[in-house]
């Protein structure tokens, strides 16, 4: 949503006041004309080796030409459950320069939310690796074209011309949770994943030679954005598969990253492994991402030697909205500037910065398609976040006396666990598929490494038991695992609002029993 003329005072009352849009160079062309000028120039590294613009341009090439064999035309929708390869890399430049629609599906997703999400968006074709057909053929949704698995080899083809997709067309449907209802397809456009990246250089002051490590998921907005960075940036990435904490100090210095991306509890994980050698002998300069503990910060930077760039957004707007370039320590920081943020109460107020008052983070844009057109298919949920004042976020925020921004949780019914978005009305609608459920309640607890683990609380049917052990054996297959409870309490009832609303902040101030999944049969007092 653009900004409203007028609302660029840098006064006390108004939104935080950024500097303007920037240039949009298409990523196709952008990916094009690198390949064409400057071919042996590397892309990324991997576990087999280097990989240049040409020798990806080839593999786009050929698997743009082999969905063009299968019948796929500009707008059909892809959905590619695959994880982190080389491969899945082409896959996903070869569907962007095609004009089709990339819907990245998380490979760990399973049971209902898995065919919430594979119905909502009826895919034209499902690609994925081998051992997820199953997963796939057992969603209710069948795509007309299939659910296949890409050739092992494909022909060699010259690059030829093809229209290339508008800036302002749809480019991917990334899933973001839902907080009172399912999960959304956010419509991410061309322009959208190109800001994002280059977020990510202001972010992380990227330059050139520098090395990003790469350990996120690509189905993930925090891994899309980063695998667009050579496109607008001298940088070259080091892929990996997935994150290993034991040997991530050593992948990052033996591969010379200058770089790296930091979520959830990632930081936590890290000062809790023993000191090695590769603490201090490595190249990186800025660990950037969102989340950082305040009490872990200045720790990860002293013993590290590295500096943290924090930063705070949503893939409905780009994913990157705010930076923190001054390293206040706890600030997400001050918005990019193609964005203007300000905070609101629950009457529409804006909050003036000599408040330290928390209000609903509310963002605007001067860009063109910075903000998201929508969710597909979901008008409801559209007119919720698309409001004539800004992009309601579900945030809550405040502002620091120097007027960057603090941030301070979700709004809404959902809780970050392991770097994901989970929706309570996704795990509880699950949980109460249970014979003996009569209904549940999931809620967030602080977690002794990052964000939160999931406290399922449930209440049996009458003249039914239920254990809490057994429960958790037979939610294992029907939920992803992220979306798994790590503690469960059985109660007898739920206090409710006189709207029939389940009070969770009581259901968490009480005392119940809960069993923890981590310490196997054993029940703890809370």
């Amino acid at each position: 949503m653009e900004a409203t003329p007028g609302l660029r005072s840098t006064s006390s009352d108004q939104p935080y006041h950024a500097h303007g849009p920037v240039a949009i160079s298409g990523l196709v062309a952008s990916f094009k004309r690198l390949a064409k000028e400057a071919p042996n120039r590397i892309f990324a590294h991997d576990a087999d080796g280097s990989i240049s613009f040409g020798q990806l341009a080839g593999n786009v090439d050929a698997l743009a030409d082999y969905m063009n064999e299968l019948g796929l035309r500009p707008g059909d929708r892809v959905l590619v459950m695959m994880r982190n390869s080389r491969t899945t890399l082409a896959l996903i430049y070869a569907i962007l320069q095609q004009g089709l629609v990339w819907v990245p599906m998380n490979p760990l997703l399973i049971g209902p939310a898995l065919d919430h999400a594979v119905t909502l968006v009826k895919p034209t074709i499902a690609i994925c690796d081998v051992d997820l057909v199953e997963t796939l053929v057992s969603c209710e949704f069948r795509p007309n074209l299939g659910v296949i698995n890409l050739p092992d080899t494909l022909p060699a083809v010259d690059g030829h011309d093809r229209l290339e997709p508008a800036p302002q067309d749809l480019a991917a449907l990334m899933f973001t949770s839902g907080t009172t209802g399912p999960s959304k397809a956010v419509m991410v456009t061309h322009t959208m994943l190109e800001l994002a990246a280059k977020a990510v250089i202001r972010c992380a002051d990227a330059r050139e030679g520098d090395n990003f490590y790469v350990w996120e998921p690509f189905h993930h907005i925090g891994g899309t954005q980063v695998l667009l960075l050579p496109l607008f940036s001298q940088v070259v990435l080091t892929l990996r598969n997935r994150f290993s904490a034991s040997r991530f100090w050593q992948e990052v210095s033996e591969s010379g990253c200058t770089h790296i991306h930091h979520l959830g509890g990632i930081i936590q994980i890290l000062l809790r492994q023993d000191e090695t050698k590769f603490d201090r002998d490595h190249n990186v300069r800025i660990a950037w991402g969102g989340g950082c503990a305040i009490d872990a910060w200045r720790l990860f930077e002293s013993r590290f030697g590295l500096e943290i760039r924090e930063c705070y957004g949503m893939t409905e707007s780009s994913s990157l909205t705010t930076v923190n370039a001054e390293r206040l320590l706890g600030s997400v920081g001050r918005p990019l500037p193609w964005f203007e943020v300000s905070l609101k109460d629950e009457d529409g107020r804006v909050i003036p910065f000599s408040s330290d008052e928390k209000g609903q983070i509310v963002v605007t844009t001067n860009q063109p398609g910075a903000i998201f057109s929508g969710y597909f298919n979901d008008e409801a949920a559209t007119r919720e976040a698309l409001r004539p004042d800004g992009f309601h976020t579900g945030d809550l925020g405040s502002w620091h006396p120097s007027g960057m921004l603090m941030f301070h949780g979700r709004k809404s019914d959902s809780v970050r666990c392991r770097g994901e978005n989970v929706s309570a009305f996704e795990v509880e609608s699950v949980a109460n598929q249970h014979v003996d459920v009569e209904e549940s309640a999931m809620a967030g607890v602080p977690a002794e490494i990052g964000e939160y683990d999931i406290h399922l609380f449930v209440r049996p049917r009458t003249d039914a038991s239920i254990d809490p052990e057994h429960l958790y054996a037979w939610l294992l297959p029907r939920l992803a695992p992220f979306q798994r409870p790590r503690y469960i309490s059985v109660v007898p009832e739920f206090p409710k609002t006189p709207s029939h609303r389940v009070q969770k902040s009581r259901l968490l101030e009480a005392s119940h029993e809960r069993w923890d999944s981590a310490c196997s049969s054993q029940r703890v007092q809370k």
